[in-house]
């Protein structure tokens, strides 16, 4: 960014970590920043030709990961296996974890808020387990606007690399009939990572670096498992509360309160080791 370049986006550490140095360096230089995240790239299709400050609110859409439906209690056991067997997407063993425990959504609320200048109370989830409806976008004359497809990486990839021109790619069509598409409301007191992102993103400053690297130090643990699944949002909140947070000055004071928060962490892990 900044060398004035385009930058297609795959990543959500990175907007998470250093939401306001990316911001910084983007109006700065003239880059442009590009999402590549299905439900970002959804949010940014819907929003071509319309006046942001007509927007009301965005809703993101998650697909439950594979726990939907059950209770706290029942997450008390769940193996590493179970956490990594989403059902709609092949994913790496860290975002599937993350969407398994709807940190992942959490994530992409704070992208949300810096991608597209929207205030937290204008952000909101959804949960559709057939991954079909990306976003929606609600206006303030209460239009709602929707991006749907397959559950396929490929076309915001593609969307990113040829925007504004769409460029003509050999796919099946897309057939309505006989689709069914439901929504829910998220379960955050079983899944309470989500509430995390929002802590997170209206403390601003460097908590939301706090809550990635606490994250994926969590992550790590449960991967290895020497923590049960539903301690990773116990190790993120309490890390969260050890911190105070403060505007990133620099990338290295990012590094700084990643690398406390990654070792802060593994501190606090040890009081839910197995």
């Amino acid at each position: 960014l900044y060398a004035g370049n385009r930058v297609a986006l795959a990543n959500k550490e990175s907007l998470v970590a250093g939401g306001p140095l990316v911001l910084k360096a983007l109006a700065e230089n003239g880059g442009e920043l590009l999402p590549v995240d299905s439900e970002h790239s959804a949010v940014w299709q819907l929003l071509v030709g319309e006046d942001r400050a007509a927007v009301r609110r965005v809703i993101l859409t998650a697909s439950g990961g594979p726990f939907r439906g059950r209770t706290r209690d029942q997450l008390a056991g769940v193996s590493v296996e179970d956490a990594l067997a989403h059902p709609t997407w092949k994913m790496g063993s860290r975002i599937s974890v993350d969407s398994a425990t709807l940190m992942n959504k959490a994530f992409e609320v704070i992208e949300a808020h810096f991608l597209f200048g929207l205030d937290y109370d204008q952000i909101d989830v959804v949960v559709h387990p057939q991954s079909v409806v990306h976003s929606f976008v609600e206006f303030h004359d209460g239009v709602v606007k929707a991006e749907i497809g397959f559950p396929d990486m490929r076309k915001p990839i593609q969307y990113a690399i040829g925007a504004p021109e769409r460029d003509a790619i050999d796919h099946a069509p897309f057939d309505l009939v006989g689709t069914d598409l439901t929504f829910e409301t998220p379960d955050r007191e079983t899944f309470p990572c989500l509430d995390l992102g929002y802590r997170a993103g209206t403390t601003g400053g460097t908590a939301p670096a706090v809550l990635n690297a606490a994250d994926e130090v969590a992550v790590d643990l449960f991967l290895n498992r020497r923590i049960p699944f539903i301690a990773i949002g116990s190790v993120v909140s309490t890390v969260l509360d050890r911190h105070e947070a403060t505007m990133p000055e620099s990338l290295d004071h990012i590094r700084e309160v990643d690398a406390w928060a990654r070792a802060e962490a593994g501190a606090v892990a040890g009081d839910y080791g197995i």
